[in-house]
């Protein structure tokens, strides 16, 4: 079976993923959702858990999130590593590929935990045959999220739609290279979400979806 709710006899849901187009506010709904389950976000602390455990900076992690390496340098990297041989003790070197291998098993490690909703990070893909797990999609049209960006960040106002189509088209790559699928395929997730409906209906429409109720309402 393809993705699809839980019906009778499969696993609660205890884990959301959350995937986005930029400016779709995407983000700002899984956190809020993540409050009202009472559960743990998983986002920005992907990066410092990634540096703690592979002992680099959190500025280096940040600049191989979500992202693809450059064709050069995968290019140089596979005829290096194909040729000559590595020094026994040269540490490994970090990228996106790297991250990748991080990123996957600290997803795995919380999902296993459960009780969290992850935002990014291909956690659609990573966790796709995860027991108990639910995939959402958060999208809007183009003039609303350039809006929504300009609001938020006034100081590139003039440039709000060359940085939307360039975050969308990276994480559409990344997607593509690592999983062989199509970042925006409807068939990775349970719910289609497009944000117009405003932050607080994506919520109560994900709960309902989820057969999930909000911390506060339950007994």
């Amino acid at each position: 079976r393809e993705n699809g709710p839980a019906t009778k006899g499969e696993a609660m849901i205890r884990v959301i993923t959350v995937e986005r187009e930029y400016g779709s506010q995407g983000a700002a709904f899984a956190h809020q959702l993540a409050e009202r389950l009472g559960w743990r976000l998983i986002d920005s602390c992907v990066i410092d858990e990634v540096a703690r455990k592979a002992g680099v900076t959190p500025d280096l992690v940040k600049r191989c999130d979500e992202r693809v390496d450059p064709w050069f340098y995968r290019f140089g990297k596979a005829i290096w590593f194909g040729s000559l041989e590595r020094l026994p003790n040269e540490p490994d070197v970090f990228d996106s590929e790297r991250m990748l291998e991080f990123v996957r098993g600290y997803l795995v490690e919380q999902a296993a935990k459960g009780d969290c909703v992850v935002v990014g990070r291909a956690a659609a893909c990573v966790l796709a045959k995860a027991p108990g797990a639910f995939h959402a999609f958060v999208y809007a049209s183009l003039a609303r999220r350039i809006r929504l960006v300009q609001e938020s960040f006034p100081e590139h106002a003039h440039d709000a739609e060359r940085e939307i189509v360039a975050t969308d088209r990276r994480r559409a790559d990344y997607i593509r290279r690592y999983f062989q699928r199509e970042w925006d395929d409807r068939r990775l997730y349970q719910l289609m979400l497009n944000s117009c409906m405003g932050v607080d209906a994506m919520v109560e429409t994900t709960l309902a979806a989820a057969g999930l109720r909000a911390a506060e309402s339950r007994s």
